[in-house]
């Protein structure tokens, strides 16, 4: 959520006004849509990674306001938690040789992080949950001090109104209490965005939403919270419990959690933004003067922004986006189902995988989600973040009638990176990095190996080896870091950690 809120007290009034302000909003909004006025096709990418500060014992450091300092640039801003940073690349236009163009600025600007994070004892890590954190790290006084920040959990715990309940059953089970939003920071991500056309929003909406599980399934790098090892993927269930502003009552009435994966396939992008004011009161009721009407009536584009800060607090995992460039109002797609790392090798290799399978799906003539059930994307990505690489996925049966449950990696490897390939065609994407990106999914299915499955091997490796707990983990956080920054790819990793684990006697 990066606009800038400044921290306040909310009256009653504030949310009723907000309310009409935001219809007045999604008014304006529908107006743009029916008068054509949004940017055409301009093959627009965007990415951002959010990123945690570790020390070299592997530990999380509570230092980005120091380390932001030293780096001093736009490009890394603040997030969540005092050990979180993101970086933003500016949008490439898809084709030719960019993904290799994007591995080459983030090896670059990651380099000269870490160098600037180093000059105060802490380093960058690109992992999906940072494998030390501990309850003791993740409390609202290790939030960033930054006012946004301050008034979404104030509001978040408000409207929830007790303690936020952590239960969280996979390999082990993690059950605990938190009193703030904090453990939202265990989530770094990386988040793909796509800008697209009203008339083909709903289609790369739907087509994002179908492949997130297999996303997730061969990206998975987030196997540890708080000392237990719990999903392949623990983001998703952390970031919706940690976020739920409805206590144990409204769950069981079925009112809908603000980290939502969905409940059906759009055929515009009006229904996203219709269904975010309709099931979800508003967070941060912040007015400005702006009339979307009267903006509209004078040749204007207005900036929505009840309608944007609003957006920001509904955590779809793949999210609409409103925004303006050079006067002209335009549409993205905001992918959010993928951890960050390991490498950017494996980075660069999920945007291909994603982006490709997304242009090829979007443009099929009898389209995946005419064929598979709401209901099944949304298992196939509860079951995807469970099992990682070795998860069964649902998914339509080649030219027949239903669908069939098959591993991950057989659908991965038979299906959707042959697809993956046509869609970074049509993009114009060089066939030798189209070739190389693509090569490294696929060698991950070959191995069923990816983040997640090389850290919990990794770790259980430690544990064989006479390290308790805690070291295990530590020990296997300070050997991701060590060959995260090698730069090949997770597949290629050894397996278990390189030092002696006790010393020689």
């Amino acid at each position: 959520m990066g606009e800038k809120v400044v921290a306040g007290a909310v009256d009653l009034s504030d949310r009723q006004r907000y309310r009409r302000k935001l219809r007045q909003c999604l008014d304006g909004f529908v107006r743009l849509l029916d008068e054509g006025r949004f940017d055409r096709p301009k093959n627009l990418m965007g990415l951002e990674i959010e990123l945690n500060l570790a020390g070299s014992d592997g530990l999380p450091v509570m230092m980005n306001k120091e380390v932001l300092e030293r780096i001093a640039s736009h490009d890394f801003q603040t997030e969540l938690g005092m050990f979180n940073l993101e970086v933003n690349i500016a949008p490439h236009r898809l084709g030719g040789r960019v993904l290799d163009r994007l591995a080459e600025e983030l090896r670059t600007g990651l380099n000269y992080a870490e160098r600037k994070a180093n000059e105060v004892a802490a380093g960058i890590m690109m992992i999906g949950i940072l494998p030390t954190l501990g309850r003791e790290h993740l409390v609202s006084r290790n939030l960033s001090d930054v006012d946004r920040y301050a008034l979404l959990n104030d509001q978040i715990v408000a409207a929830r109104g007790e303690d936020f309940v952590l239960d969280i059953e996979g390999v082990e089970r993690l059950n605990c209490t938190a009193a703030s939003i904090a453990p939202e920071a265990a989530c770094t991500s990386v988040q793909l965005h796509l800008q697209v056309t009203p008339g083909r929003f709903a289609a790369v909406w739907n087509a994002a939403q179908a492949i997130a599980a297999a996303q997730v399934a061969v990206g998975a790098n987030a196997p540890f919270l708080f000392g237990r090892e719990l999903w392949r993927e623990s983001r998703p269930p952390l970031f919706l419990q940690s976020t739920d502003t409805r206590p144990p009552e409204l769950q069981a009435q079925g009112v809908r959690p603000r980290t939502w994966f969905g409940e059906r396939w759009i055929s515009s992008p009006r229904d996203l933004f219709e269904e975010n004011l309709r099931y979800f009161p508003a967070l941060l009721p912040i007015c400005d003067d702006e009339d979307p009407q009267r903006v509209l009536d004078a040749g204007g584009v207005p900036h929505l922004a009840e309608l944007v800060l609003h957006n920001g607090t509904v955590y779809r995992w793949n999210r609409p986006v409103y925004g303006i460039a050079n006067g002209v109002p335009h549409l993205r797609v905001e992918n959010r189902v993928l951890p960050a790392g390991p490498t950017v090798t494996d980075v660069v290799a999920n945007a291909a995988f994603y982006y490709g399978l997304v242009r090829a799906l979007a443009e099929e003539a009898r389209p995946v989600w005419a064929r598979l059930p709401f209901e099944a994307a949304a298992r196939n990505f509860d079951a995807a973040c469970r099992h990682g690489i070795e998860a069964r996925l649902r998914w339509p049966r080649r030219g027949r009638h239903g669908t069939t449950e098959v591993p991950a990696v057989s659908l991965v490897r038979d299906e959707l990176l042959p697809l993956a390939a046509a869609g970074l065609d049509a993009w114009g994407v060089e066939p030798a990095d189209r070739d190389l990106y693509l090569g490294v999914i696929e060698e991950r299915c070959k191995r069923r190996m990816n983040g997640a499955s090389w850290q919990a091997t990794t770790y259980h490796r430690a544990l064989e080896r006479g390290l308790d707990r805690d070291a295990a983990l530590a020990a296997t956080t300070r050997r991701y870091r060590e060959l995260m920054h090698s730069g090949e790819p997770v597949h290629t990793w050894p397996v278990g950690l390189r030092e002696p684990a006790l010393p020689l006697g």
